[in-house]
């Protein structure tokens, strides 16, 4: 278990040595800053808790990537990537804004929200985060049943909720109500103080 008198130098150190402890106390730490820069931020299309998610990425970056050589506070580091992560989420909403103006949707469409997590557009280093991601939120907590962990993973391949249904014999509305249950699950834990 990490001692949480480190600092939190120290305390990035054991995270990158496999130390979940270390890990889960610095998120929950910076968890507060990540909502912090929610409340000045907007993604167009995304709501208050998807710039918080965006924000806890951030987080796993600066654990990451953190760099004690460098001369700056772990504190600040974060606070740089936490802000990198969701000006480029941003930037990202901003330059697909108008894709709806140039796509045409066809009234008999699938209805279904394919878009909600999905990761059709990120690289192969973001998906890992992603998933890096999911993994600790569903570390020995028992928050994910499998199956919602199953859809996750699906989705997070870029399948839609047609071809996620089919691969999982289940019905589009029991993976859409399942993605759902999940995206609440995760607002419900990065609302929590």
């Amino acid at each position: 278990m990490a001692d949480i008198q480190k600092s939190d130098e120290e305390l990035v150190a054991l995270a990158k040595n496999g130390d979940s402890t270390a890990e889960e106390y610095l998120i929950n730490k910076y968890k507060g800053m990540a909502r912090n820069k929610s409340n000045i931020y907007f993604i167009a299309g995304a709501d208050k808790e998807d710039v918080v998610q965006e924000g806890m990425i951030g987080i796993f970056k600066a654990i990451r990537d953190y760099d004690v050589n460098a001369g700056t506070s772990f504190a600040t580091f974060a606070d740089l990537c936490i802000r990198r992560q969701i000006i480029n989420a941003i930037k990202s909403a901003s330059r697909k804004k108008n894709k709806a103006l140039n796509e045409s949707l066809s009234i008999d469409a699938d209805s279904n929200n394919d878009n909600i997590l999905s990761t059709n557009d990120l690289d192969t280093e973001s998906k890992i985060l992603y998933d890096e991601f999911f993994e600790f939120m569903n570390r020995g907590n028992g928050i994910f049943s499998d199956f919602e962990r199953q859809v996750w993973l699906e989705k997070f391949e870029g399948n839609s909720y047609t071809e996620i249904a089919k691969k999982l014999d289940k019905s589009p509305k029991t993976i859409d109500n399942a993605l759902q249950r999940i995206k609440k699950k995760m607002n419900k834990i990065f609302m929590n103080d």
